[in-house]
């Protein structure tokens, strides 16, 4: 692997330790832990999205008349990306992106929707995302994580973009939150199980494929620059920083 990504990695490691040793998933201990889980988890599922698209629109070309943007190779790692994340399958084979399956397993599990419903009813309804995220009734921490989130995606030079995008995101599900899951859908399996099988899939194509391609997105966007190196890792600690600070809202609700 790219010598620079692997220090940066390196570097990320202590603060990513500390959030995956993070308290919320002791509080994590039947169905009702898990469904109070999912109702903030969800935010973290929906932005990621909205930092995806970002890169899709500064990576290639989404205007009319078409024009090449950029290299073939950053088009390629990014639009692959974006077909699993946006059109993936569902355990009926179904085509249905990674947010919208996972709404479905909140909606299954009977977890409460109405926070990131009500935040994308003012979207829809033209407020700017920086005006529905102040109107929106949610905790002023998970207001934060999705300030920060658009921060990055919309003003962030593109390749602050991808490392907050890579390693921001980057798979931070425990051993533990897996064996926990698997307890409760033993004992839930008609309330647990599209949501057992979003983790699954979360695990099989973010944490695998998705990774690497994310990976070599990020070193060939810094190159061998060190400045952006400098501001990839900068950027990826606070992101990691404000994933705590969602966490932090759910063991305060």
């Amino acid at each position: 692997m790219h010598t620079k990504v692997e220090k940066l990695k390196e570097q990320l490691q202590a603060t990513r330790s500390n959030l995956l040793t993070h308290p919320v998933y002791t509080q994590i201990k039947d169905l009702s832990g898990l469904q109070n889980f999912a109702q903030y988890h969800v935010f973290a599922v929906w932005d990621f999205m909205s930092l995806l698209k970002s890169l899709q629109i500064n990576l290639t070309s989404v205007t009319l008349p078409w024009l090449p943007v950029g290299s073939a190779n950053s088009r390629y790692l990014i639009n692959e990306i974006v077909l699993g994340e946006e059109s993936d399958i569902d355990e009926q084979g179904n085509r249905i992106s990674h947010f919208e399956l996972y709404m479905a397993a909140m909606r299954q599990m009977g977890a409460n929707v109405n926070l990131i419903e009500s935040l994308l009813g003012f979207i829809s309804n033209g407020l700017s995302i920086d005006e529905a995220i102040q109107k929106a009734q949610m905790p002023d921490l998970v207001k934060q994580f999705l300030q920060f989130t658009f921060k990055i995606a919309i003003h962030a030079p593109l390749h602050v973009k991808a490392a907050v995008f890579t390693f921001g995101r980057e798979d931070l599900i425990p051993d533990m939150f897996n064996q926990i899951l698997n307890e409760i859908y033993n004992e839930h399996p008609d309330k647990v199980s599209i949501f057992k099988y979003y983790i699954e899939r979360h695990i099989e194509v973010d944490g695998g494929h998705h990774s690497h391609l994310a990976l070599e997105m990020v070193a060939e966007l810094c190159e061998n620059d060190p400045i952006k190196w400098e501001e990839a890792t900068g950027a990826s600690i606070q992101s990691l920083h404000m994933r705590a600070k969602l966490w932090d809202a759910i063991l305060v609700k």
